[in-house]
């Protein structure tokens, strides 16, 4: 089943009529231009994610490369082939103890049926898919926050824990001490319905001010 597409322009025209300030670097930053994830299912985006948390991308592709190739006749990751393989065989890959026990219990919590399939999802709103997701172990809101924004293309996410948007708040803002989480949220509030576009922005704030030699 396809993300839904967010309507960018219905996007920056609130957002620019909302907030001035964001509107300068909306048209400094360019084109809006998320990607969205094609995985097939809520439990391979989900296992991709464990696997790649706190890793750097190449390292932890490979080992993510690794779990797909025990599976070599699977066109995706499946929970029941996860809790069949042995522990020894998911470590071999390059698995951490802690990201074992993860994709187990992820594995576990899909076949339940707390984890809901990407059709169910489309049904659920935001809260209840983060409160289904994060009590998996591993998975925390920032995750789950992840999964809306880049599978789902849900359009009104604000990862308010985020680095990068914490990052890029203060540069677009021009703070003079960190933003807290509670002065993104206030400001926040104004680019709902699209506080994932605003997000992306801020996130390429945080990009452009970092390649500055």
């Amino acid at each position: 089943m396809p993300a839904a597409k967010i309507d960018a322009e219905a996007a920056l025209a609130h957002l620019r009529a909302k907030d001035v300030v964001l509107g300068r670097a909306i048209d400094r930053i360019g084109p809006f231009a998320l990607e969205l994830q094609k995985t097939p299912s809520t439990f391979g985006a989900l296992c991709e994610a464990i696997v790649f948390q706190q890793l750097h991308p190449k390292a932890a592709s490979t080992i993510f490369g690794r779990v797909r190739a025990l599976f070599p006749e699977a066109n995706e990751l499946d929970p029941e082939q996860i809790l069949s393989t042995p522990d020894a065989e998911l470590r071999a890959a390059g698995l951490s103890g802690a990201k074992l026990l993860s994709l187990q219990d992820l594995a576990r919590r899909t076949v339940e049926g707390t984890v809901p399939t990407l059709r169910q999802a489309r049904r659920m709103d935001d809260d209840e898919i983060i409160t289904r997701l994060v009590e998996v172990r591993g998975i925390g809101r920032w995750t789950a926050q992840m999964f809306l924004m880049f599978r789902l293309g849900r359009p009104d996410v604000l990862p308010v824990d985020d680095f990068g948007i914490k990052k890029g708040f203060g540069i677009v803002f021009k703070t003079t001490e960190a933003p807290r989480k509670e002065d993104i949220e206030r400001r926040g509030a104004r680019w709902a319905p699209y506080r994932t576009v605003a997000s992306w922005y801020l996130w390429r704030a945080a990009e452009q001010q970092v390649k500055k030699p």
